[in-house]
């Protein structure tokens, strides 16, 4: 990895996607959302008429991915997060998915990566680590006003207990992708507005850029 990664790791509704994407125009880096990876295998396989719980069919679907399709809306949908918790724990789907974000991240000027397990596992020799967290009602809160500007209809308690089961299954995963990586650093953006949670993230990775460019000499 010779470029300049930063790995942007959290929950779901954390803020990190925001972050990762401002990071990305702060750095003129490309930016990778691989939620929407596990969302667009979910979705794609509902649409193909299979079932979530098939295994094999997930892992097709994953391994055919076309990533030039990420920009449907489907994707960012309350359904398409609930299909992405379902297919995202398959070995198949994670191997295939993860390949596609090992090579993203490998990009020669470097690149911007926000998901679940990026500091652990697909980018452990990332520069710059973040790990975004905020309170389930938090993030059930950010979650709402998201659906609803897509125009869902949605409650407030409907996406809290939404939230609540998907952090309960990740949890009992033996391989739970919710942990920060040793060397991340927290940002807890529970009581931050989106401008001080992205200046805050701001100020973290310039440190680590700093530390970087004093490596390479």
């Amino acid at each position: 990895m010779s470029g300049f990664v930063i790995a942007v790791d959290g929950p779901a509704a954390s803020g990190k996607g925001t972050i990762a994407a401002q990071l990305g125009r702060d750095y003129g880096l490309p930016v990778l959302d691989t939620g929407l990876l596990y969302r667009a295998v979910g979705v794609t396989l509902a649409r193909q008429g299979g079932v979530l719980g098939d295994e094999a069919a997930a892992t097709a679907v994953a391994q055919r991915l076309d990533p030039a399709a990420l920009d449907d809306p489907a994707f960012r949908t309350r359904a398409a997060g609930e299909a992405a918790s379902r297919v995202a724990p398959y070995p198949g789907v994670r191997a295939a998915l993860r390949a596609f974000q090992r090579a993203f991240a490998r990009q020669p000027g470097g690149a911007v990566i926000d998901g679940r397990d990026i500091g652990t596992v697909i980018a452990p020799d990332a520069p710059a680590k973040l790990y975004v967290t905020a309170s389930p009602e938090a993030r059930a809160h950010r979650r709402l006003l998201q659906l609803q500007a897509a125009g869902e209809t949605v409650t407030y308690d409907e996406i809290l207990a939404d939230i609540r089961v998907r952090d309960a299954r990740d949890a009992g995963r033996a391989d739970s992708p919710m942990r920060p990586a040793p060397d991340a650093v927290l940002l807890d953006t529970t009581e931050m507005s989106i401008s001080a949670a992205a200046d805050a993230a701001r100020r973290i990775v310039g440190q680590a850029r700093g530390r970087w460019e004093r490596s390479r000499g």
